[in-house]
Parts: structure tokens; C-alpha cells; sequence
């Protein structure tokens, strides 16, 4: 599961930053996974994903906990759509 790894990997450092400019990278992360991963899976793997922005949400606070809040946000809209 690579693409889920790197889509991780990219939520967590922008999480860690915080910067509410870089919401479309978030955004464009979660696309690309969905982009390249079969249908059957996409909506397993939002979740995992999803579980991973609560986990680091949990543990920031200020502009990196609003920033997981909006990514979080973005994730429930694409599983309502899946």
C-alpha cells in the first residue's frame, strides 16, 4: 500500500506545519490516493487515512489542530461521495 503510505506520509508533515495555505496540497493528497487506488479499496483506505489526521488532530493544538480539522472535513466529504 504505498500510495496510502506516501498520502500519509505528506497529511502528517502538513499537519505538522500548519499553514492554511497548503490546504490544496491536503486536498490534491487524497485525490491522487483516490486517483490510483481501485474502487473496491478507496473507501477502506479513507478511513485508515482518516484515522491517522484524528490521531495527529489529537495530539496539536492551534493552527495544526484546525489544519487536521479542515483535512478531516475534506476526507468526510470524499467518503460520503464514495
Amino acid at each position: 500500500m504505498p500510495h496510502l503510505d506516501t498520502c500519509q506520509g505528506l497529511l502528517r508533515r502538513l499537519i505538522a506545519k500548519g499553514d492554511p495555505s497548503v490546504i490544496p496540497l491536503a486536498e490534491r493528497a487524497v485525490n491522487e490516493y483516490l486517483d490510483v487506488t481501485p474502487s473496491g479499496a478507496r473507501k477502506s483506505g479513507l478511513r485508515l487515512i482518516q484515522q491517522d489526521v484524528l490521531a495527529q488532530r489529537d495530539a496539536v493544538v492551534g493552527v495544526q489542530r484546525s489544519f487536521a480539522e479542515t483535512v478531516n472535513a475534506y476526507i468526510e466529504k470524499k467518503l460520503a461521495e464514495e
